[in-house]
């Protein structure tokens, strides 16, 4: 019997608990139905003490039966029923009947005593053998018997079957299943992402690769005397493939793997945290050698002693408490290992953080170029592309960009790709789709004035003229005034160095650049208006930063206050004085950086001039149309497209060149043949 034989069940039971509802709603139905026949007799009509006098008169009545001393039951003679009178009860019998034959009249009296007596008087002129037969019995009836026990038991039932479902986590809550851990268990069967899945994490797979590596075959590191980690970190901002990577490990490990959310531990009952995580360790324990994976542990690995009141009960604490002592305390056990993911490391408690529960803390940045490039070539692969997209210009056109932004890119570009017409995903729907991320949808149908338009268009070209001619400024690579959804009525795209350390001149001119599009306003038209809005928002957090936290400024000195810990509601840990400097020397370094934007802006007006009118007539502009319109950079500096640019066309240079080299190798070697013999006769 192979393994998908026996994991199938013989009798397969409808999902969940729904059989059992089944069950109730069958029995309630069936007991309504007894009720309802029992009732009902299906021969018998109802009569008067008149009519009854009439038939005992006429000697059609066989017997009569008092039944309960309330009821008169009268049964005809054969006789009788034949006659045409009677052709009413002249039928089938129920066939739910349970007797074997059921009286023909009934009626109500009020005394089983009295009514034989009335009987007797009836009958006192009859002869011994004409006189009907009278009975009296006592019968319980189907509703009474109900009424009285019948109801109790499907009570008692109706509470067993919730209780039922209570415990198994269906309707009316988990009361019985409170303190369980709801941690699912993944087996090698039912994972079907591998390490080839994931792309541009090649330092970070290699750590898990050991991970997965050890559980596999543990006597080679075991010889040398090497443990295996207890507990892996997975620490990088939203999208860039922890939970991806989780994934991976699980399909390649081969061994049990719970996973689970730090949310899920978490309930309004005290306690309940704390059970949760000691039941998910004593499964895993079980399981052994095994993989817990605990995706946003920040829910519950918090710093303790922040935020509660005093002398209260925190139940993320005891959660966190509890999660502590399991990972490495008295009682622990190897063979487990714990794997999380959180985007927010600083929040976490030290005694989490530190060695011996999670040894390893693997960063997962967002890739860089290379990276970039590789996790494009994993999700162009089902996606029918022409011949001109390129994965590694694709690359150059995103940076920044996490994996799931890449993945939601290449999904877009299908969707324009469809939604065109197209026989296959071509480099334009690509372009499109990494605007649609960037800036949001294209509004087509947002009506803006001529004046509004003028504005936006100067405001764009100020920005992309004053990036243009600074030297440490991102150079540009697109320009547009077509309004979207989030970039508003227009947007400007640059393409930011792959660098880890910016300069103080970097960061002033980066401000100037950012600061273009109001100084362009002030010049042309000599207002504002409210469209530089996230560009203040933009320069005013960046000055902040170059004088409170990266020491950029000579009047405040080389002094840092960052601090991730501290909440917005906390006292500042400078005084009320230098704070009053802080906000000068931002306000300082502001002032001076626009007047140097304006004053550039003025020596290049010829350039802002052409490049706005352009704007208003073609409404979106590319880096190549600003090499036509205002001239090269004045910096030999390169971007990485241009690098990219020139190092395809010398690869393709080069592969031309093999080519060639190539056909001209046959047609060498036949000459240097016949060059040969004549030398070789002259020899001889």
């Amino acid at each position: 019997m192979d393994q998908k034989q026996r994991n199938t069940p013989k009798n397969p039971m409808p999902k969940g608990n729904n059989y059992q509802l089944w069950i109730l709603l069958s029995l309630i139905l069936v007991v309504l139905g007894l009720a309802y026949f029992s009732n009902k007799s299906g021969a018998t009509e109802p009569t008067n003490i008149n009519e009854f006098k009439t038939m005992l008169k006429d000697g059609d009545v066989e017997k009569v039966v008092v039944l309960n001393d309330k009821w008169a039951e009268i049964y005809l003679s054969n006789e009788a029923l034949k006659k045409n009178k009677y052709k009413k009860l002249q039928q089938e019998r129920s066939p739910l009947s349970v007797v074997k034959r059921e009286p023909n009249y009934r009626f109500m009296i009020t005394s089983g005593t009295s009514f034989e007596e009335k009987i007797d008087e009836l009958q006192k002129d009859f002869p011994e053998n004409k006189k009907v037969q009278f009975l009296v019995e006592e019968k319980e009836s189907f509703t009474t018997w109900f009424m009285s026990s019948g109801f109790l038991l499907v009570l008692l039932f109706g509470f067993w079957f919730l209780m039922r479902r209570m415990a198994t986590g269906g309707a009316g809550g988990q009361i019985f299943n409170i303190g369980k851990s709801k941690a699912q268990m993944f087996d090698a069967n039912h994972m079907k992402v591998t390490f080839k899945d994931v792309a541009g994490l090649d330092e970070a797979k290699e750590e898990v690769e050991e991970i997965v590596d050890f559980l596999k075959n543990s006597k080679k590191y075991t010889d040398l005397g090497g443990k295996i980690p207890k507990g892996v970190l997975l620490v990088g901002p939203p999208g860039t493939g922890k939970t991806l990577l989780a994934k991976a490990v699980a399909g390649e490990a081969g061994v049990p793997f719970f996973s689970m959310s730090g949310s899920d531990f978490v309930e309004m009952f005290v306690g309940v945290g704390a059970a949760r995580v000691r039941d998910l360790f004593k499964q895993a324990k079980e399981k052994a050698p095994c993989i817990i994976f605990i995706d946003e542990i920040d829910a519950i690995g918090r710093s303790r002693g922040k935020g509660s009141m005093p002398g209260s009960n925190d139940e993320r604490e005891n959660t966190l408490n509890s999660l502590l002592v399991e990972m490495d305390g008295f009682g622990t056990d190897s063979g487990v290992i714990i794997l999380a993911a959180t985007n927010r490391p600083d929040v976490l408690d030290n005694a989490l953080m530190r060695a011996g529960r999670f040894d390893r803390q693997i960063s997962v940045d967002k890739p860089d170029i290379n990276g970039r490039e590789q996790i494009f070539k994993v999700h162009l692969n089902p996606i029918k592309v022409s011949k001109d997209v390129n994965a590694k210009e694709l690359a150059t056109q995103t940076p920044g960009f996490a994996g799931a932004e890449l993945a939601n890119v290449c999904n877009e570009a299908a969707l324009i790709a469809a939604r065109n017409d197209k026989s296959a995903v071509e480099m334009d729907d690509f372009m499109a789709a990494i605007d649609r991320v960037i800036g949001g949808l294209e509004k087509k149908n947002k009506i803006i004035s001529k004046e509004e338009k003028r504005i936006v268009a100067y405001h764009e070209a100020g920005h992309a003229v004053t990036g243009w001619f600074l030297e440490h400024a991102n150079p540009l690579v697109k320009v547009s005034i077509v309004p979207r959804g989030v970039a508003a009525l227009g947007y400007a795209q640059y393409l930011p160095k792959e660098q880890y350390l910016n300069t103080t001149e970097e960061m002033m001119d980066e401000i100037c650049m950012t600061l273009g599009g109001r100084a362009a306003e002030e010049i042309i038209f000599g207002r504002i208006s409210t469209g530089a809005l996230s560009d203040l928002e933009r320069t005013t957090k960046m000055a902040y930063s170059m004088v409170s936290i990266y020491g950029m400024n000579e009047e405040i000195g080389h002094l840092s206050f960052y601090d991730p810990n501290r909440s917005e509601f906390s006292s500042r840990p400078y005084s009320e004085a230098l704070a009053e400097k802080i906000d000068e020397e931002v306000k300082k370094l502001i002032e001076g950086a626009y007047q140097r934007t304006l004053e550039l802006l003025r020596e290049h007006g010829d350039a802002l001039e052409k490049l706005a009118q352009q704007l208003l007539e073609k409404e979106v502009l590319y880096q190549s149309d600003l090499v036509k319109l205002i001239g090269e950079r004045p910096f030999d500096k390169k971007t990485i497209y241009q690098e990219f640019t020139e190092e395809a066309e010398e690869k393709k240079a080069e592969v031309e060149a093999t080519q060639a080299q190539e056909e001209v190798k046959p047609s060498e070697d036949k000459d240097s043949d016949t060059e040969q013999k004549p030398d070789t006769t002259e020899e001889v």
